[in-house]
C-alpha cells in the first residue's frame, strides 16, 4: 500500500498566462506557492482474489472491472497512460473541497501518478510527474487549464514557472530571504467564499477571448517579476501586498465570470478593514479569497468578513511526497 501526500497551491501572479492559447505567442509565467493543506491518495494492489478488479473510494464508490467503465476522469485516464492491468484500489481525501480555486484535481493526478509510479517501484522526477499530469487533464480530457498546478503541486515551495511554445517548462525556485517569506506568510489570509466553480469552464472563456485580451495577460504576468523581488530582497514587503491588488484588478477584467458583485464586496469590505491588497484564487468565480493584511488590522478583517470561514495555513516546501510505503 502507498500513500501520496501532495499540497495544494497559491497563485500569487500570472495566472493565465499558462494557458496554451497565450504561451504559444508569449512565454508565460506564474509565480506560486504551495500550503499546508493537501490531497492523500491510497493505492493498493490487493490479492488476486477480488470481486472487482477496480475499486474506487472518492466522493462516491466505484467497483468495476472495466478501465473503460470508470467514472472518475482522472483516474481513468491514469490508468490507461501507465497501462495498469492488474486489481487496484484507490482511495483519495482532502483538506479542502474541490473546486475552490487551490489546483485541487491537478495535485490529485499528481499524487495519484506520484502513488502508481511508488507502487511499481519507480522512482520518478518531479518535472515528469507535472508533465504528465498536465497531459491527462489537458490533451486526454481537454479540459481548459493550464500547466501550473500541475507543476506547484509536484514541486512545492515557492517557484516562477515559465511556460514556453512547445510545451516546455522552466522551473526557478525563489531565493527568498527566510525573514521576509514569514513575515508575508503572517501577512497573508485565506477566506472561503462558499462559492464553487469549474475552472475549466471560466478558463475556455478566457481562451476564446485571449486574443482580445492579450494586453491584460501581459501585464498580469509583467507582475510576477516585482513581485518575486519582493520576496528575494526583503525590501517594502508591503508592496507584495499592492501587487496582489493590482494583478486582482487586472484579472477581474479579464472576463465578466472571474468576479461577481458578492466577491467584490467581499474584497471591498476586506480593503475597508485594513487590508492591503488580495486576490481571488484559480479562474475566478468562487473559492478563495487570498489578503494581505498586517497584524494589527486582521481581527478588523475577521470580523468585516464575519460570515465568511477563515483557513490558517503555512507554506509548504516539499511537493507532492510519499508518506506511507508498503510494498506487500
Amino acid at each position: 500500500m502507498i500513500i501520496s501526500r501532495t499540497p495544494f497551491r497559491v497563485s500569487f501572479g500570472g495566472g493565465g498566462t499558462d494557458l496554451e492559447s497565450y504561451y504559444a505567442v508569449r512565454d508565460g509565467q506564474v509565480l506560486s506557492t504551495t500550503i499546508d493543506k493537501y490531497i492523500y491518495v491510497c493505492v493498493k494492489k490487493p490479492l488476486e482474489i477480488v470481486s472487482h478488479k477496480y475499486r474506487l473510494a472518492w466522493s462516491r464508490l466505484e467497483y468495476t472491472d472495466s478501465i473503460d467503465a470508470i467514472e472518475h476522469p482522472i483516474v481513468r485516464e491514469t490508468l490507461r497512460m501507465m497501462a495498469i492491468d492488474h486489481p487496484l484500489e484507490v482511495v483519495t481525501f482532502a483538506d479542502v473541497p474541490a473546486e475552490t480555486g487551490l489546483g485541487s484535481s491537478s495535485a490529485f493526478a499528481v499524487g495519484l501518478l506520484h502513488a502508481l509510479y511508488s507502487l511499481r517501484s519507480q522512482s520518478v522526477t518531479k518535472y515528469r510527474l507535472a508533465t504528465e499530469a498536465a497531459e491527462i487533464e489537458i490533451d486526454r480530457l481537454g479540459r481548459h487549464i493550464g500547466k501550473q498546478d500541475h507543476f506547484a503541486a509536484a514541486y512545492g515551495n515557492l517557484h516562477t514557472f515559465t511556460f514556453h511554445a512547445g510545451g516546455k517548462v522552466s522551473v526557478e525556485p525563489v531565493f527568498y530571504n527566510p525573514a521576509t517569506k514569514r513575515h508575508v506568510e503572517r501577512r497573508l489570509m485565506l477566506f472561503f467564499t462558499a462559492q464553487t466553480r469549474n475552472a475549466s469552464e471560466i478558463l475556455e472563456e478566457q481562451v476564446e477571448s485571449v486574443e482580445g485580451s492579450r494586453g491584460l495577460l501581459d501585464a498580469m504576468r509583467d507582475l510576477v517579476a516585482p513581485m518575486r523581488e519582493v520576496l528575494m530582497s526583503g525590501d517594502d514587503p508591503e508592496r507584495f501586498g499592492r501587487l496582489l491588488n493590482e494583478s486582482w484588478q487586472l484579472k477581474r477584467r479579464l472576463t465578466a465570470s472571474v468576479s461577481n458583485p458578492l466577491i467584490d464586496g467581499y474584497y471591498r469590505k476586506a480593503l475597508e478593514a485594513g487590508a492591503v491588497g488580495g486576490k481571488l484564487l484559480g479562474a475566478g468565480g468562487g473559492g478563495f479569497l487570498l489578503l494581505y493584511v498586517e497584524p494589527d488590522r486582521q481581527d478588523a478583517v475577521r470580523q468585516a468578513l464575519g460570515s465568511l470561514k477563515e483557513l490558517p495555513f503555512r507554506f509548504d516546501d516539499g511537493g507532492s511526497r510519499i508518506t506511507y510505503y508498503d510494498e506487500r
